[in-house]
């Protein structure tokens, strides 16, 4: 492991978990790569002792420059009931409580068009006692009607947000129905305008809402994505994810993998505290070097799984078949990018069957977690479509997988829609009938996983 430090940001560690040796022809090499921030400042807008100097931020407060764009919406649906609009609007007042003062911030009410509600002008306010009673009293003046164009608010954010000239900028979006009234092209491509530029957050609430959707938001933009059936959690929901937002330290920091030639990358991916396959979102960083995008950092600890095919070899040579790098892009274009830390993977061939068949615990566990995931999403789908043969056979080994990880979180979830006969070995019967709010919570929090037990 190597370590690198600058006082702007928070440390960075990064941890190289695998099985170096293969057997003769062994061409793939899997590993997991354990990154760690520490030291930046701030967890949930509380400032630590260790943290980032006064030259970095706005005088006389703690944490980095941040914009936050809390978009909200506002379609017909949300009045029914009329509490799910009273909840939402009391949940971005919470949020709006839990700012850091100079943190700067608007409000969007989001329909078939997008609004700027607050402070309104295409303009950001600054948070302060003043700004949030009148940023409160704008939120009061919200009410429903009219449809559903997500893309259209988070345009209207990156245009916002993209005005600051701050080190975090971020996004919190709520929806309760389908996005009916843009084409499925146009939220896509309000996405692909979006990523790298901010990340957000995107919540659910209640019943009404697609599933897909609400997780492509988070997953295109670096962000967490999740359910909230009962509007009344609302407030508590936003409060945390406004004090996640504050606790960010430092933006766009990217995962560099470099390959010696003849190495192909099969694939590369967080799997924790969730999955999320980044294979796709390389961009190109020098000769055989590509960057894969992480979003933004607090104090938190993340797992990537790393899988390249080496050339062949004999038995007793070894090779570099990875480094892994964590990047700071440079902030001016004078400026050199900082490597924070890097770690490097190995290919040793033996003839010792013992040391080229044992798989590493790390690498096990998450190949497991992925699966799991994967063929809860399966599953789902199945039902859906009337497949009840095909839902029970992988609903089934979501339940083996789930109980022999130890991911009890996603068991519990599994039990609402399946009748567990036997975890151990995946019997299960599909429950006759299911809540829509916990079919749906399975499918959104599907992806999350457990950390190996170190």
């Amino acid at each position: 492991m190597a370590n690198f430090s600058k006082s702007n940001v928070p440390r960075f560690s990064v941890d190289v978990y695998q099985n170096a040796y293969l057997p003769e022809g062994g061409r793939e090499v899997n590993a997991i790569v354990t990154v760690t921030s520490t030291g930046g400042g701030t967890t949930g807008g509380v400032p630590l002792a260790d943290a980032a100097p006064v030259s970095t931020r706005t005088p006389g407060r703690a944490g980095p420059s941040a914009a936050v764009v809390l978009m909200v919406d506002c379609s017909g649906s949300m009045d029914y009931p009329p509490t799910k609009m009273r909840n939402a609007r009391d949940a971005t007042a919470a949020a709006i409580d839990t700012l850091r003062d100079g943190t700067q911030f608007a409000v969007v009410a989001g329909t078939h068009v997008a609004e700027d509600v607050y402070p309104g002008d295409g303009r950001l306010a600054t948070a302060d006692a003043s700004t949030r009673a009148r940023a409160k009293e704008a939120l009061r003046r919200l009410s429903a009607g009219g449809g559903t164009a997500i893309g259209t608010w988070l345009r209207l954010a990156d245009r916002l947000l993209g005005a600051a000239e701050v080190d975090i900028r971020h996004g919190i979006l709520l929806t309760d129905g389908r996005n009916e009234h843009e084409a499925p092209e146009d939220l896509r491509a309000a996405l692909e305008s979006c990523a790298g530029r901010f990340t957000c957050d995107a919540r659910g609430v209640g019943t009404d809402w697609e599933v897909k959707e609400v997780t492509a938001i988070a997953s295109a933009l670096l962000g967490t994505a999740d359910i909230v059936a009962d509007p009344t959690g609302l407030a508590a929901d936003f409060t945390r994810m406004m004090e996640n937002a504050m606790g960010k330290e430092v933006a766009d920091v990217a995962l560099r993998l470099w390959t010696p030639v003849g190495v192909e990358i099969v694939f590369v991916k967080q799997v924790a505290p969730t999955v999320a396959d980044l294979t796709g979102r390389r961009t190109g960083a020098g000769p055989r070097a590509g960057d894969y995008p992480t979003g933004s950092w607090g104090d938190e600890s993340r797992d990537y799984h790393v899988c390249v095919r080496v050339p062949e070899a004999g038995i007793g040579q070894e090779m570099l078949a990875a480094r892994v790098s964590l990047i700071l892009p440079a902030t001016s274009g004078d400026a050199a990018p900082q490597t924070l830390s890097q770690g490097l993977v190995r290919a040793v061939w033996t003839d010792d069957m013992v040391a080229s068949t044992s798989i590493n615990p790390q690498v096990a566990h998450y190949t497991g977690q992925a699966e799991l995931a994967q063929v809860i999403q399966q599953g789902l789908d199945a039902r859906k479509s009337g497949d009840f043969d095909g839902a029970t056979a992988k609903l089934g080994r979501a339940v083996q997988l789930a109980s022999a990880s130890g991911n009890a979180d996603t068991a519990k979830l599994l039990s609402k829609v399946v009748d567990v006969v036997d975890a151990a070995t995946g019997t299960v019967r599909l429950k006759a009938r299911v809540a829509d709010a916990d079919e749906m919570t399975l499918e959104t929090r599907s992806t999350k996983t457990v950390r190996v037990k170190k």
